[in-house]
């Protein structure tokens, strides 16, 4: 079978740049449209659904929303991976799931902001629900054969990295993408309306990611490069069999914690911009657009760092090197903007997490593809697309949990009544998120600790060598 070209991997991670856009719309949109603070009700803001801690008093009714549509992910993972594994289909078994996927998944990530009514109405909770569990349905149906392609892709180490490097600088490029509306939503609200501004770069965005998302479905062919039999084990057994795996067990709980600490991240900026640095909402892109500049400038080293430390150790570095920013993210709300300037914080925070967001970026989709050849090479069962669809469900759970967490935490310490329809998130509320974050930072360094990361390459080493 061919092997891909650079060029063909660089046309493949156009895919990534696709719906890593629309993860971000998600990520820093999703709770902050939904979640208005008071400067962005006063410059109309509309409030859909009542944000208060209404539920047992600790959960918002957003919260609840995300928490819930995960359960409904629990199911779709493992169910699309079964599916993809088993499909005879004679394009492939990946390229047909993410063609069809692709339109809807573009087009439900601008509904999902299309509340139909203009005030808290039970109907918006309803709209809000349904198309938060669309979303996250036709996601699956596209990342989880993408990523399964990067081990089938990916014959070699070296084309393993480059495929994971490649993708990786690509996801940055579209969550970058995704937070572009703080620089044009204030430019079209004049003339739109505050929510339409918003709107209105979602469409932009969703139709350049559709059609990103298309690009490596037309250009590439699956079976030129794949000779993978279909599985024939079922859903229940594969999902089981791929969880008695002890190394992938101790990897999804250490991604977990990455993707809870990077959505909280993600989700938090632009409150720690308004809230703690103090500064307007445009820094939120200047931030993200430096940090993702440098870290794709270390993205060369990254491979050569690979060989001569191995994955396990880099990715524990990044954990804590990201727990540093954290804290300094953290502390912003305790010492305050008058002695250190709002901007000076931003800027420390962009250089301190750029090498570790490059590492966390681009290594752990290898160990996924790693650990998914070396339990090929012992089974004889070719599940890429199951163990790919529980790195997405650690990803789209890690995600769930922060947004659930961040929910809960921003709008602590508000001065406003907590039963009240007016709470926004305070500077306490940001100071227990910039913690809570470190916490789970430390958890995933000290979860890969136990990842038996020479076991793996010795199996896999073993094949190269027949």
């Amino acid at each position: 079978m061919k092997r891909l070209t650079k060029k063909q991997m660089r046309i493949f991670a156009v895919g990534q740049l696709g719906w890593s856009t629309l993860s971000g719309i998600i990520s820093a949109w999703f709770v902050t449209f939904y979640l208005p603070t008071q400067v962005d009700i006063q410059s109309g803001a509309i409030q859909y659904i009542v944000p208060s801690l209404v539920i047992g008093g600790f959960l918002t009714v957003l919260g609840l929303i995300t928490a819930l549509s995960r359960i409904f992910d629990a199911v779709t993972d493992p169910w699309i991976a079964s599916l993809s594994d088993r499909s005879k289909n004679p394009r492939g078994r990946r390229i047909p799931f993410m063609q069809y996927a692709a339109i809807p998944l573009s087009a439900v990530t601008v509904l999902l902001f299309c509340a139909p009514v203009n005030e808290i109405s039970s109907w918006n909770i309803v709209w809000i629900s349904v198309f938060i569990v669309l979303f996250y349905l036709f996601m699956t149906m596209y990342c989880t054969p993408y990523n399964a392609l990067i081990s089938e892709f990916g014959k070699t180490q070296d084309d393993r990295m480059y495929i994971s490097t490649a993708i990786s600088l690509t996801f940055f490029a579209g969550t970058m993408l995704a937070y572009t509306p703080f620089v044009f939503a204030g430019m079209l609200r004049g003339s739109v309306g505050f929510a339409w501004s918003y709107r209105i770069c979602f469409i932009v965005l969703a139709i350049i990611s559709c059609i990103c998302m298309l690009i490596p479905t037309f250009c590439l062919k699956e079976k030129e490069f794949v000779d993978t039999k279909p599985s024939n084990v079922n859903m229940l057994k594969s999902l089981g069999a791929t969880f008695k795996n002890k190394n992938f067990r101790t990897f999804v709980g250490s991604d977990i914690m990455y993707w809870v600490g990077l959505t909280l991240f993600q989700t938090g900026l632009p409150f720690f911009v308004k809230v703690s640095m103090k500064l307007d909402e445009s820094f939120t892109m200047y931030f993200l657009g430096g940090m993702t500049v440098l870290s794709a400038c270390f993205y060369p080293f990254v491979s050569k760092l690979v060989k001569k430390f191995g994955k396990k150790k880099l990715v524990i570095t990044g954990f804590l090197g990201l727990a540093i920013a954290y804290v300094i993210a953290g502390l912003i709300g305790i010492i305050g903007t008058t002695v250190i300037p709002g901007v000076v914080y931003g800027v420390l925070i962009c250089l301190i997490a750029a090498f570790p967001m490059a590492l966390l970026g681009i290594i752990p989709q290898s160990i996924v593809a790693d650990v998914a050849e070396a339990d090929g090479i012992e089974t004889g069962e070719n599940r890429e697309g199951m163990f790919f669809a529980a790195r997405t469900f650690a990803m789209k759970f890690g995600q769930s949990l922060a947004m659930l967490v961040f929910t809960s935490l921003a709008i602590i310490g508000t001065t406003q009544n907590a039963s009240s329809n007016d709470i926004t998130a305070s500077v306490t509320g940001m100071i227990l998120v910039g913690f809570v974050a470190v916490a789970f930072c430390v958890l995933g360094a000290v979860f890969l600790g136990f990842y038996n990361e020479k076991k793996i390459m010795a199996t896999i080493d073993k094949k190269d060598k027949k």
